[in-house]
């Protein structure tokens, strides 16, 4: 793409500022020398999609923080490099958020899901207003303390039981009162 520069150019500004500069400024951003040349660069960027006009400003589109996959890379042994690399772009909002009326994050703090793949720090993505099923991991408030675990009816039918991922843990049983949250659909970390 021959804007990809432009386009990196304003996704740094955007990162650092939340906002886009106004016309004037956007020479120096695009490094161009002429508002000539900045109108035909944002129409180019509108065209492709990564651009929107709203109200004589400029805004970014779903596809503008999409970045590109490099394909598949497997964890064992090396592998050839996969030649569809970059035809995929995927923005991590979209990709993990299905609802934003009704997702929230929360932050791992413990170990008790270290087997699930959700360690201290991680960030989990959790939907809110969603059907419970066995076996989900929810966050969850039993006797008025927040908890992520495994959820599972209990044997005699009668309520729940919160398992955690780590055997070091035992399950857990509400002694007074269990409110479901949500139901994680998903987790991050930065390395």
């Amino acid at each position: 793409m021959a804007d990809k520069k432009h386009l990196d150019a304003l996704r740094i500004y955007w990162k650092e500022h939340k906002a886009f500069p106004s016309m004037a400024k956007l020479a120096d951003v695009l490094g161009l020398a002429s508002s000539g040349g900045v109108f035909k660069v944002v129409g180019r960027l509108v065209d492709a999609g990564y651009l929107e006009r709203v109200d004589g400003r400029i805004a970014p589109t779903p596809a503008f923080f999409a970045l590109p996959v490099m394909g598949k890379v497997r964890a064992g042994l090396p592998q050839e490099e996969d030649q569809t690399s970059g035809l995929e772009m995927v923005g991590v909002e979209d990709y993990l958020i299905r609802h934003p009326d009704r997702t929230v994050f929360c932050r791992v703090r413990g170990d008790s899901m270290q087997g699930a793949g959700m360690l201290e720090g991680d960030m989990l993505v959790v939907e809110r207003n969603r059907p419970t099923k066995s076996g989900d991991v929810v966050v969850a408030l039993l006797d008025n303390e927040m908890t992520v675990k495994y959820i599972y009816p209990l044997q005699s039918g009668n309520g729940w039981v919160l398992k955690p991922a780590n055997p070091d843990y035992p399950d857990l049983i509400a002694h007074q009162s269990l409110e479901v949250l949500g139901v994680v659909v998903g987790v991050f970390r930065r390395l």
